[in-house]
């Protein structure tokens, strides 16, 4: 039996294998805690995070909600560098729940992908 760690560490290296991010385009980066969720913008031909937004000051919601904030927080800090597109790569977790939320909210907020 696998673990749950090793499935997602499969995963994310086969997203892994398939994207990448430019300076124009950085790879968008979700990492997902028991009690925080982390997102940042990537450029992997430099090696460089362009901006990162997280959940650490956000209180009050559930955590779906406070995901959505995050995304809007994220996609706030790209358009004021003027990164309007980016890849997204869910780093091996299931596009449900909280990163499905904080997808979601990012493009409603204007980021393309």
């Amino acid at each position: 039996m696998v673990s749950k760690i090793a499935r997602r560490n499969k995963i994310k290296a086969r997203i892994r294998g398939r994207i990448s991010g430019t300076a124009q385009r950085p790879r968008m980066s979700v990492f997902r805690s028991n009690k925080a969720i982390y997102v940042q913008l990537i450029d992997d031909l430099n090696g460089r995070t362009l901006c990162a937004a997280d959940s650490k000051g956000i209180a009050e919601g559930t955590k779906v909600e406070i995901s959505a904030k995050v995304g809007e927080k994220v996609a706030q800090k790209a358009q004021e560098m003027g990164i309007t597109e980016v890849v997204f790569d869910r780093n091996g977790y299931l596009f449900h729940g909280r990163v499905k939320s904080l997808a979601d909210a990012a493009r409603k907020a204007g980021l393309k992908f």
